[in-house]
């Protein structure tokens, strides 16, 4: 663990194993309650073809609202409120971090944040495989995880460190 994770107790990671909705449907809920408590929002991913993608589907989500965002790479990334990169630099000042795809967490980032969110794609067996060793990374940096999972309907917290 960094001298960085020591000085505070940790910062809370929470898993998100979706097995029946997919990416595109679950991040908005998130990024929205991630606004509601005025967070400001890095989604790292490891793929900007992808995450341009993501970005047309946030444009069209949530049909009743808006969720103000950008991709990586303008000249406003700083002012960004949501900023989707595949990059390690924290560009927007952000307090929040979601991890897609397999995108990496530091420790410093772990115990950091307000929130850290790894959203993993349960029906893919190397994406869980890699939540797992995510998940021991964890709890051997200090931090507070949550396990959710969605596999009997609703979220559900499924286990906690």
């Amino acid at each position: 663990m960094t001298e960085a994770a020591d000085k505070k107790s940790g910062g809370e990671v929470f898993f998100y194993h979706m097995t029946r909705s997919p990416l595109e449907a679950t991040l908005p809920v998130l990024l929205s309650r991630s606004l509601e408590n005025d967070w400001r929002v890095l989604v790292r991913g490891t793929n900007m073809q992808r995450l341009r993608w993501l970005d047309e589907k946030l444009w069209q989500e949530p049909e009743d609202g808006f969720l103000p965002h950008a991709v990586s790479g303008g000249s406003h990334d700083a002012d960004q409120p949501v900023l989707l990169t595949a990059d390690a630099t924290i560009a927007n000042g952000a307090n929040a971090l979601i991890s897609i795809d397999g995108a990496d967490v530091s420790d410093i980032e772990m115990s950091g944040m307000e929130r850290v969110s790894i959203m993993f794609d349960g029906n893919d067996p190397d994406a869980v495989a890699h939540a797992r060793r995510q998940w021991k990374a964890v709890v051997a940096a200090g931090c507070a995880a949550k396990y959710w999972s969605q596999e009997n309907g609703p979220w559900e917290m499924k286990a906690q460190s």
